[in-house]
């Protein structure tokens, strides 16, 4: 009785029970670590299993351990429909690895060299993929997800680069199987699973990335955002320091951007210019719109800005940074600047660079007092100034920029440089 149920089992292409036992339970386990490649396209190693049984075992082998691979299905909460995308996707699955058994037997029938399992793996591989390309996108079109055409454009990248990677795998464990033991069978599974759940050890941290990345892109939208309508409050009190502003802003980036900084520190810069002056919303109306030489105590109250804008931004989410380069960014080098007397590196760099970018618009724009200066004298100045008032570095590199640049960008009128344009970057960097 026994050897009739064998030779029943081996007739209809049931290969070794405890193999294909094995195999299904490789294929229900890879299931359930499958990967979302697109929204309605899952990747796992399952196909492989069966691919492998299909040249080994035969069709119904094959078929076997497909459908068992799908019963992880049944219980998943996660899934729309399941009875009807498990009965459909069954069908498919089970007519695909039919169709992978006996290619493999037409490739080459009970393979016993290296060769001939070759051409039995290649031709089920093939026929896998034939069969996916026609019959993967039915539960997704039935459920109306997307169109047949779109989902069969985006399987035939995905199948073709399948096949050279399950080829050289499957050839090689069925030739071990074949010749070493079928007990080799078990070396399919640490491979096997080991991939897939790399690959989605990938999948959660590129997803994770790009959410971090995405939160990153809307704090700096806020941030944009927010320090437009800061400048945009002060535009409505004193529109020479607004303008000024948005000039010290492009200054400033394109400065720590020529010094090789990150892009991170050239948002920052750009941020901080525009912000640099807000502190002056705190000044007496009067004081900004002062004509005449400032007295002492006006030009202390004055300086008191600096300050002032540290402790309106401080008070910020996420803005710590930024207020404290704002309330450095008129101290000198030499330590004679305001309002903590730092020198030297204890300035933060950016706070540097806005000082140079800020004093050189304030010579090259026309104040109540007077004209603006030509371009090549406010580089003089600045030139004259390293080491006591001014970063070397810093009036080095600006000199490299205003040197090749045109005269509207030397004299700050360009089309750019003006609290709308900035305004309207941070929209554009919004949409």
């Amino acid at each position: 009785m026994a050897m009739t149920a064998g030779m029943l089992v081996a007739g209809v292409g049931l290969g070794s029970p405890a193999s294909v036992a094995v195999l299904a339970a490789i294929a229900l386990f890879a299931e359930t670590q499958s990967v979302n490649l697109t929204p309605v396209f899952e990747m796992s190693v399952a196909s492989v299993t069966f691919i492998f049984a299909a040249v080994l075992f035969g069709p119904l082998a094959a078929v076997v351990v497909a459908v068992s691979g799908l019963l992880v299905d049944l219980w998943r909460d996660d899934v729309e429909e399941p009875r009807l995308r498990w009965l459909v996707w069954t069908c498919s699955r089970a007519l695909v690895a039919g169709a992978a058994g006996l290619a493999a037997r037409v490739g080459g029938a009970d393979p016993a060299t290296l060769g001939s399992l070759l051409a039995a793996v290649t031709a089920a591989s093939a026929a896998d993929a034939a069969g996916d390309l026609l019959l993967t996108p039915i539960p997704p079109v039935i459920r109306g997800k997307a169109s047949w055409r779109e989902l069969t454009r985006a399987l035939v990248p995905l199948q073709l680069s399948a096949i050279p990677l399950h080829v050289p795998v499957i050839t090689l464990l069925a030739y071990a199987y074949k010749s070493v033991s079928p007990w080799s069978v078990v070396l399919f599974v640490v491979p096997a699973i080991a991939a897939q759940r790399l690959f989605l050890l990938y999948r959660e941290q590129r997803e994770t990335a790009q959410q971090l990345g995405d939160a990153n892109l809307r704090l700096e939208r806020a941030n944009l955002s927010f320090a437009a309508a800061l400048v945009a409050t002060l535009d409505a009190r004193d529109r020479y320091t607004a303008g000024h502003s948005a000039a010290v802003a492009i200054y400033s980036r394109d400065i720590v951007a020529r010094m090789g900084l990150t892009e991170d520190q050239q948002q920052l810069a750009h941020l901080c210019g525009l912000v640099h002056d807000i502190g002056k919303v705190g000044l007496p109306p009067g004081l900004l719109e002062k004509t005449g030489a400032l007295t002492l105590d006006e030009r202390r109250q004055m300086e008191e800005h600096a300050a002032i804008g540290e402790r309106i931004l401080a008070n910020v989410d996420d803005y710590q940074e930024i207020a404290n380069i704002v309330r450095h960014h008129h101290e000198r080098v030499d330590g004679n600047g305001y309002p903590d007397a730092l020198f030297g590196d204890k300035i933060p760099l950016i706070s540097r660079v806005i000082a140079v970018a800020d004093a050189y618009n304030a010579m090259t724009s026309d104040r109540p007092y007077r004209d603006a200066m030509p371009s090549r004298v406010a580089r003089l100045r600045l030139a004259q100034a390293v080491e006591s008032q001014f970063d070397t570095s810093v009036v080095a590199a600006f000199e490299a920029i205003l040197a090749a640049a045109p005269e509207s960008y030397r004299s700050g009128v360009r089309q750019d440089f003006s609290v709308r344009a900035n305004e309207l970057r941070v929209q554009l960097a919004s949409g």
